[in-house]
């Protein structure tokens, strides 16, 4: 079987459409491959996405991080690949937002990871000014998730 080749440009541009638009999802099908942007998936619903069809699922980011943020004193990255938290159960209040005061050490948010749940902890106090992920987002090593000042 074939490895799915993974159009990220068309994902960005679909969650960018996504946030003008206020839609809460979007679904492409071209020839055997379908993509399904949504906003605030939760993990259920992941799961009960059908199996017989290869899809790709990804939350559109509350934010979109440019290049500074990441060079930012108060970026925080992402130390794995895993998927993004916010909250430590899908009906749970969301661990930070933006304008919430943060001490060092406190949890910000999980990322799972081969089925490991890890907390992300503040690395110093502040306010979260930014907030790049939503629920249920997959990210990548060294991605910029919020920024404390």
């Amino acid at each position: 079987m074939a490895k799915m080749q993974v159009d990220k440009g068309l994902i960005r541009e679909l969650a960018n459409l996504l946030n003008e638009t206020n839609l809460t999802e979007i679904e492409v099908e071209e020839a055997d491959r379908r993509i399904r942007v949504a906003r605030n998936l939760t993990a259920g619903a992941v799961a009960a996405a059908p199996a017989a069809a290869p899809a790709i699922i990804a939350a559109a980011a509350p934010a979109e991080a440019t290049k500074g943020d990441g060079e930012h004193p108060g970026a925080v990255l992402s130390p794995m690949v895993g998927t993004v938290y916010t909250a430590p159960e899908p009906d749970a209040p969301a661990f930070v937002s933006v304008g919430t005061q943060v001490e060092a050490g406190q949890t910000l948010l999980i990322i799972e990871a081969m089925k490991v749940m890890n907390p992300i902890p503040a690395p110093r106090g502040g306010t979260v000014k930014k907030i790049f992920v939503a629920n249920a987002q997959p990210v990548e090593y060294g991605e910029v998730l919020m920024v404390i000042e």
